[in-house]
């Protein structure tokens, strides 16, 4: 279509709507309202998108908290893309660490069914904006990548990541080797894993976080959001790229830092955390200074009673003790490693107790952990991992693994960043709810409502 004149319209900006850690279906704090709370918060994310007529939602990776998510949780997700497809607004997508499997993505079942688009090496153009995509990669297997994108005329490159890219916290994926290696210029990367938003110019490109939609931790204590880009196609290359951040209304989270001096203890701090709005709150109550004894259970009686949805204490004193107490004890680790030899546990059971037992995985962590490791086992072994083994009578306390590694060394090899995100705060990682262990044949569905990837597609 021409103008008046007869020249030519100039082209229209890009404008996307850039998200990403959802985590639908994390039950934090073991709480019903808290798993609806992360799926009503990406809901508000779709709203705003339509509201706002963006030209496409970009979501960097982590949609789901778990690899497998809970029926409703995935029922509910699909109510949401399909609201999106109904506005004509494409639903572009990386796989993140949390909800990858071994097989096939829940994206690609969504894209099967129209509802959205899985970004790889070859360019989605949506206006004069070619997107590509890069899914979470294992720091192990990063050495291995190339970085070939296919070309694309579009005014302007984008690249949707998930990962800890650098120069931001926790980082090590390097954004330079990234870009210095790309077959393809891009003005933007769109970035997802680390949960605090922030942006950066990198060698010449804006490479930016939205951030989480919701608080997968008590770290994480600025408000939730995304972020929306637009693309200008008159002006090429980063200067014409503009990011925004936009915020969401979530679940209020009530942070109560106390400082007890000496002679103050449980009624000072009942008397700050009065001092807040707690109706259906999470309030997380943090003691430090001196004082007196405090009891949690007492804090968090007076919280509950003031409207607190859920309430964590945590007292950060070191109690001095008049005295030094020396005690020797044995090893108890070492003594129930030795107590499973001797019962022939299979080598799956073995490498869940060392989970159960590791002081690396935080206690909140260990069901998801152990559930993905059982996954993992049936889908390369089969059923044969669980099968139990000879008696072992070795008494160097080592399993024999060939290289001199005890067992849990040896499990946790090649795990980092694969199964667990690497942001130092425990906060986004695995915590979902239970899993099924399976053979051959899939079930229909777990006691808790899980599917297997393997009925769908």
């Amino acid at each position: 279509m021409t103008s008046a004149d007869g020249s030519e319209p100039a082209p229209a900006p890009t404008r996307v709507l850039h998200t990403g850690d959802t985590h639908v279906g994390y039950e934090q704090y073991h709480s019903p309202e808290r798993r609806r709370d992360f799926l009503e918060a990406f809901e508000q994310v779709v709203d705003d998108a339509i509201e706002e007529s963006v030209d496409a939602v970009v979501h960097a990776g982590d949609l789901f908290h778990d690899r497998r998510p809970s029926l409703p949780d995935l029922l509910g997700t699909l109510e949401l893309l399909r609201r999106l497809d109904a506005a004509d607004i494409p639903f572009l997508a990386v796989v993140g660490n949390h909800e990858s499997t071994r097989r096939g993505q829940w994206l690609d079942l969504f894209e099967s069914m129209d509802l959205a688009t899985r970004l790889g090496a070859e360019p989605v153009e949506v206006g004069e904006t070619a997107f590509y995509g890069l899914d979470h990669v294992p720091e192990s297997r990063r050495d291995d990548l190339d970085y070939e994108f296919e070309p694309s005329d579009a005014a302007h490159a984008a690249l949707v990541s998930h990962g800890l890219f650098t120069p931001f916290a926790h980082a090590n994926w390097d954004t330079e080797t990234v870009l210095a290696e790309s077959t393809v210029a891009f003005d933007a990367m769109l970035l997802g894993d680390n949960h605090v938003p922030d942006t950066a110019t990198v060698d010449g490109t804006r490479v930016t976080y939205c951030g989480s939609t919701e608080r997968t931790s008590a770290s994480e204590e600025t408000p939730r959001g995304y972020n929306l880009v637009t693309f200008d196609a008159d002006t090429r290359g980063p200067d014409g790229v503009e990011i925004r951040r936009r915020t969401i209304e979530t679940r209020p989270f009530a942070f109560v830092e106390v400082e007890l001096a000496d002679g103050e203890g449980v009624e000072r701090v009942r008397e700050r955390v009065t001092q807040h709005d707690l109706e259906d709150a999470v309030v997380i109550v943090r003691i430090d200074g001196s004082g007196d004894p405090v009891t949690p259970a007492s804090i968090e009686e007076t919280a509950l009673e003031e409207g607190a949805l859920i309430v964590r204490v945590t007292d950060r004193r070191e109690v001095d003790t008049a005295e030094e107490i020396s005690v020797s004890f044995g090893d108890p680790d070492e003594a129930v490693r030795e107590r499973i030899r001797e019962e022939g546990f299979s080598s799956a059971a073995r490498e869940f107790d060392d989970v159960v037992r590791s002081v690396e995985i935080p206690a909140s962590n260990v069901r998801a952990e152990v559930k993905n490791r059982l996954s993992d086992r049936i889908e390369s072994e089969g059923l044969e991992a669980l099968s139990a083994t000879e008696p072992d009578d070795t008494s160097d306390g080592e399993e024999g693994s060939g290289d001199g590694k005890t067992d849990r060394e040896s499990s946790n090899m090649g795990r980092v960043g694969e199964d667990r995100d690497m942001d130092g705060d425990g906060g986004d990682r695995d915590m979902g709810g239970d899993g099924e262990a399976r053979g051959d044949e899939p079930k229909s569905s777990g006691p808790d409502g899980q599917r297997s990837m393997e009925e769908y597609l």
